[in-house]
């Protein structure tokens, strides 16, 4: 796999901060020193303690440790107003050690039931607000002793994943403990009852906000009795009796925002609460399959009220609440925000507005629903870009997490939406995720990394996001000391490395060593980050001036850990790609010897050829086939134990995909190039299945499977067992009818090596009647095998041409045979000194048939230009072979194609003769 996409992750890197970015610090800094040097001790408190609020708290800590005045000053309150600690590993210990500064904690985020547990730890008696996320296991007793330590609280938020563990008793504990309570949000509980709800409405009379969202069953009829509640959201909650709600509901005597998104509402509840509701002015109805279905519902008909669904114009609607009607467009958040008027129950509608939309469409993105193309397009990815501009940081992280999720089709196979990515383009998205990848807040970092990582799938999309310098930002992030910042960013290179034109990028913003980097520093800390960063490592290391640098950094090191040491399937398989592509570019002699001589290498790919996850077989067999062209590692990896694992593999993958059955065939091929190896790959039975491997459908395994069989039939024992094991009707097919010429190519030499009579010895021995019973059955397989020779060299030989071949000795006319006889990929082929003798013995052969196969291989293995044409020719003049041309050119017995490929051969060598004297 070359690029990854995902839909939704634990956001683990979050960081609140309170203080805007204040430009003013520049202006302070600058000028300090006429020379430029900047004495920052000499900075005024208020300034230091400005750059600290513009931290997150880990860099805080480092500026912090620097200096006895600085660490006073990080310790100032105004800092500690609000805490986030989801990116940290938040206990007890940590809560103890912290309490000394929390006296004047108001806001604080977690995640988890641990981190929930060590709140109280903080002894924040002035806590005003709690966000948790990441809240199945959190249980009643922990939020009661929560709410019981923090009796100031004024807003309660836990979600949007759900809370399984928290009933009604834990929400009955919330009212009686936190009387001054303005907000109560709360996801997935199973059931919120009467008295849970009678008893907020009792004895939290300052409660506005209640969001009960995705809950399975609440009590509709004593939501009635809320009558302090302006904000209303039950959104994705089930079994809820519309009827009862329609006829109640519209009574709430302050209800002014109500959210009934994803649920089974229907047009006639949504006409009663509109016209009946004095107070109600926006009802969200987002993603309700029943009212969607009422095509005659009219939304416009309710003055003065907007409803938001799938079938309205939301950003019109949106800007009706502007009392001077002059906010349109899709702008109408932005203008909002910019707007000068004082207007508290518009901005209180609007913020309320942003949280329930961010929440909303991040679950309907989730959820892969059909039939939401159109409003994805036409509104939904706008909304999600306005909505990422939000002065509330949650609405901002969800709205990127929805960016990231809507796009995705398919997060197994890397497949999005093209249209909604390059939507998202169009309306400037590039230019707003990567301004959020560049704040300090590591919440946003992450989530905005990932957006930019699924969208770059589409190439036009990576290639916006290339020119806005996103480049440069995701090598920034990746160097990160959060781990989900650096995992999201080693997903967006990884999904950038894809296009050949980004590969030189990378490499300049220094992005190759953050990646390497990155591997050392998380090696022991999970999947995600390890396989992003293999995976981009793998895609750059296809790039010749990549890959050099790739081993230059350390990436050798790096990723032979990886494939030794990491368990999850994922990082494996990257990691065997990435070594793989190293060891077949850069300078690949140098990268592939590195490879090998890494301790443990050779052995860690030997043994993920036996992992029960196909991916993973598949890039370690790869790798081992790349790293067999190094004499040395060919030799190596049989003494690991290479050759049984890949004969083994060969044998179970009969019916596996064509890309693992392509590299085993391979890496059989690269191992068989020793005649050592070559013999024992047949005696440990990997005859069979590459003969089966031959009969695949797929032409790149025909190549792979037939250029085995060839190294594997010039040993005479093993020729003899693929006669036995049916092969050579196999090669016969191949030879015959494969797609692929370098596959027929390479049977017709399989098959020639088999019958030009060094197997007969082997053949005959045995008894007298098993010696019969053998030769006739060869005698039938070699006249198969020769007629099919003869007829794949016939393909190449065009009457006309070699009419005036055989008539002139013109350049010209051998010229024209040489191009009609040429098969391109032939000149990737490397024969040793023996091979190479063999065909030109070949060409004494009383076979006329082997005379013009042997003739006819000479040629494309001589035809300048080829990559190992000038060796083959300085073997060929070592053994003596141009007065054996000489000889077979000027026979009279044998055939034209003989004759004229032989002459073709000798004029080769001349030229190379030249060459080489040059």
């Amino acid at each position: 796999m070359s690029r990854r996409v995902r839909r939704k992750v634990a956001r683990k890197g979050k960081e609140k901060v309170v203080l805007s970015s204040y430009p003013e610090i520049q202006d302070e800094v600058v000028g300090l020193d006429g020379e430029g040097v900047v004495d920052w001790r000499g900075l005024p408190d208020d300034t230091v303690i400005q750059l600290f609020s513009c931290l997150s708290y880990r860099d805080r800590a480092s500026l912090s440790s620097t200096c006895k005045t600085w660490r006073f000053l990080g310790s100032t309150p105004c800092l500690w107003n609000s805490l986030d600690l989801r990116s940290h590993r938040f206990d007890a210990s940590m809560a103890s050690s912290l309490a000394s500064k929390c006296m004047h904690l108001q806001r604080l985020r977690f995640r988890g039931a641990e981190s929930a547990d060590a709140i109280i730890h903080l002894q924040a008696r002035n806590l005003r607000e709690i966000s948790g996320d990441y809240c199945r296991k959190i249980t009643d007793a922990t939020l009661a002793v929560i709410v019981a330590r923090h009796e100031a609280l004024e807003s309660l938020q836990l979600g949007p994943d759900f809370c399984e563990r928290i009933s009604s008793d834990a929400i009955k504990a919330i009212a009686h403990c936190c009387p001054r309570l303005k907000k109560l949000r709360l996801s997935g509980v199973r059931d919120v009852n009467a008295d849970a709800i009678n008893a907020l409405a009792k004895h939290c009379p300052k409660l506005a906000d209640i969001g009960f969202i995705d809950c399975l069953n609440v009590d509709e009829l004593a939501l009635g009795n809320v009558f302090s509640v302006r904000f209303l959201s039950v959104a994705g909650t089930s079994s809820m009796k519309w009827g009862a709600v329609s006829h109640l509901w519209h009574k709430l005597p302050n209800l002014t925002g109500l959210d009934v998104s994803r649920t089974d509402i229907g047009p006639s509840a949504v006409s009663r609460l509109l016209s009946s509701s004095q107070s109600l002015k926006v009802l969200c109805a987002l993603n309700c399959p029943i009212l969607e279905e009422d095509s005659s519902f009219a939304a416009n008909k309710y003055k003065n009220k907007l409803l938001i669904a799938l079938f309205t114009d939301i950003f019109k609607g949106l800007a009706s609440l502007f009392f001077d009607n002059t906010k349109k467009g899709k702008n109408v958040f932005l203008d909002w925000r910019n707007s000068k008027k004082n207007d508290n129950e518009l901005s209180e509608i609007m913020t309320w507005l942003e949280w329930i939309l961010s929440h909303t469409l991040l679950r309907s993105a989730e959820s892969s629903q059909q039939g939401l193309d159109t409003f994805w397009v036409e509104q939904g990815g706008a909304l999600l870009l306005s909505l990422m501009q939000s002065s509330q940081e949650d609405v901002q992280e969800r709205a990127a997490t929805g960016l990231a999720t809507f796009v995705v089709i398919d997060d197994e196979n890397a497949s999005i939406d093209c249209g909604r990515a390059e939507a998202v383009m169009r309306d400037g998205g590039i230019r707003l995720l990567l301004d959020l990848a560049k704040s300090w807040r590591e919440g946003l970092q992450s989530e905005a990394a990932k957006a930019i990582a699924n969208l770059s799938v589409n190439a036009n999309v990576a290639k916006a996001v290339a020119e806005e310098g996103g480049i440069d930002i995701l090598a920034g992030l990746a160097r990160s000391m959060n781990k989900l910042v650096a995992e999201e960013a080693a997903g967006g290179l990884w999904n950038l490395s894809v296009g050949e034109e980004h590969k030189g990028a990378i490499a300049e913003a220094g992005g190759i060593q953050a990646l390497v980097d990155l591997i050392f520093k998380w090696s022991f800390s999970g999947d995600g980050v390890l396989e992003r960063a293999a995976g981009a490592l793998a895609n750059l290391a296809a790039d010749d001036k990549c890959s050099t640098e790739v081993a230059l950094s350390g990436g050798v090191h790096a990723l032979v850990m990886l494939a030794r040491n990491c368990k999850f399937e994922g990082v494996q398989e990257q990691a065997a790609r990435a070594l793989a592509n190293l060891a077949a570019h850069g300078d690949s002699n140098s990268n592939n010897a590195a490879v090998g001589q890494e301790a443990g290498a050779l052995e860690a790919l030997v043994q993920l050829t036996r992992s029960p996850h196909e991916g993973v077989r598949q890039e370690a067999a790869g790798a081992l086939w790349n790293l067999s062209f190094d004499d040395r590692n060919r030799e190596a990896i049989a003494a690991a134990g290479g050759v049984q694992a890949l004969v083994a593999l060969a044998q179970s993958c009969s019916s596996a995909s064509p890309g693992l059955q392509e590299r085993a065939a391979g890496a059989l091929w690269g191992l068989s190039v020793s005649e050592a190896n070559s013999i024992a790959i047949g005696r440990e039975g990997g005859v069979a299945p590459l003969i089966a491997l031959a009969r695949s459908e797929a032409e790149d395994v025909h190549e792979t499977a037939a250029g085995a069989l060839w190294n594997l039939a010039f040993n005479p024992g093993n020729a003899l067992r693929i006669v036995e094991e049916g092969g050579v009707s196999a090669l016969v097919d191949l030879c015959s009818s494969s797609v692929s010429k370098m596959a027929r190519f390479m049977a017709a030499l399989a098959l020639a090596y088999m019958f030009d009579g060094r197997m007969d010895e082997f053949a005959l021995v045995g008894t007298s009647s098993e010696s019969v019973s053998k030769s006739v059955s060869l005698d039938g397989a070699r006249r198969m095998a020769l007629k099919h020779i003869e007829a794949f060299v016939l393909m190449f030989s065009d009457p006309q041409a070699f009419a005036a071949a055989a008539a002139s000795s013109a350049p010209a006319a051998l010229a024209q045979v040489t191009e009609g006889a040429r098969i391109q990929e032939a000149g990737h082929l490397r024969c040793s000194g023996a091979e190479i003798g063999r065909f030109v013995a070949m060409l004494r052969n009383p076979s006329s048939i082997l005379k013009a196969c042997a003739a006819f291989a000479l040629l494309q293995f001589t035809i300048p230009g080829g990559r190992h044409a000038m060796h083959h020719a300085s073997l060929m003049q070592n053994a003596g072979a141009a007065r054996v041309l000489r000889g077979a050119a000027a026979s009279a017995t044998a055939p034209l194609e003989a004759k004229i490929f032989a002459r073709i051969v000798l004029r080769n060598l001349e030229f190379h003769q030249i060459e080489k004297t040059i």
